[in-house]
């Protein structure tokens, strides 16, 4: 496929089902630049569980608020790095030629213009700062801002092998935490080597059912009730759902539950979508990186062209931290 100045190449939805009927290269539009953005030639980008749901329209409110027939837009993904082409002239801290990481709608395309980038941390290749903006950003808003995670806390991280999980992990042992990662049975010296204190493999032994006590726990797997969690939380502990949850309704009948909870019974259930702006948190999280004390978990890389296939790994929902695409 041929490139000229004015297209580029992108990953295309043009409605809902199978990743291999659904989904295709094109030639689009280059974007354009606003003065508070930065033009990024995207080197890599990566799949979020929010991605393959589009694609899937699963849960079907997803058709509520993409389209019901089909997606609004067809542009997919939403973590990119590469290389700063252009810079707006109201951007600080990044010039033309740095090297960026950072978060975007329509990342999965040979180009994306934004204003949620910073300098990708040095220590990390592309396509490992493409696997940290959106997974990254949840967990450090999971832990920090919803959480509210304080040194000595124990802390409880189920579905800890996944590509929030892993960053949740890393962030509440920096945080000061003593992390419990309760994950599948194929991850368990995953979740050692990235700090755990301790490992519970949920298809051998029920956490619920034991005796020990948490000041936070977040769900990433979304595999458990909120009133299984309730039941082994300390007094004054906060559960943060981070997962979609499974069923008909998924995310919209976790935030309604939750809601009620929060609301009505004053038990402190936070329900959650990770929002901007970002700078902040991803300044954070390139400390965290350079300081070694977070690493971006990898399980497979695919190419553009091999799309489809990456976003049928993905949602298997077995991937040990992410799935990335180089661009």
């Amino acid at each position: 496929m041929m490139e000229d100045e004015d297209h580029v190449k992108a990953l295309v939805q043009d409605a809902y089902g199978d990743p291999r009927r659904v989904l295709r290269l094109a030639e689009v539009d280059k974007p354009t630049m606003a003065d508070d953005q930065v033009l990024v030639r995207v080197m890599a980008s990566s799949i979020n569980s929010g991605d393959w749901r589009r694609v899937r329209a699963r849960p079907w409110l997803v058709r509520l608020f993409e389209g019901w027939r089909r997606p609004r837009t067809g542009l997919l993904g939403g973590d990119a790095a590469g290389e700063a082409e252009a810079v707006g002239r109201d951007v600080e801290g990044i010039v033309p030629g740095d090297q960026v990481f950072g978060l975007r709608s329509g990342a999965l395309a040979e180009y994306v213009a934004g204003k949620s980038f910073i300098v990708k941390p040095a220590n990390l290749s592309f396509e490992q700062a493409a696997a940290v903006p959106i997974a990254g950003v949840t967990a450090l808003q999971a832990l920090r801002e919803r959480g509210g995670v304080k040194a000595g806390e124990r802390v409880l991280v189920n579905g800890a092998g996944g590509g929030v999980g892993s960053y949740a992990v890393q962030i509440a042992k920096a945080l000061g935490g003593t992390v419990t990662a309760v994950t599948s049975t194929d991850k368990l010296e995953l979740a050692r080597s990235l700090g755990a204190d301790e490992v519970v493999d949920y298809r051998r032994q029920d956490f619920t059912r034991r005796e020990e006590r948490y000041d936070v726990i977040v769900d990433c797997g979304g595999n458990r009730s909120v009133r299984a969690f309730r039941s082994v939380l300390r007094p004054g502990g906060r559960l943060v759902l981070v997962a979609a949850g499974t069923g008909l309704f998924g995310a919209l009948g976790r935030f309604i539950g939750s809601q009620v909870r929060r609301r009505l019974l004053k038990q402190p259930v936070i329900n959650f979508i990770a929002s901007g702006p970002y700078g902040e948190q991803l300044a954070t999280l390139k400390e965290l990186i350079e300081s070694s004390k977070v690493r971006p978990v990898i399980d497979r890389t695919y190419s553009l062209e091999q799309a489809a296939e990456a976003f049928l790994y993905a949602e298997t929902e077995r991937t040990a931290g992410k799935v990335v695409i180089r661009i």
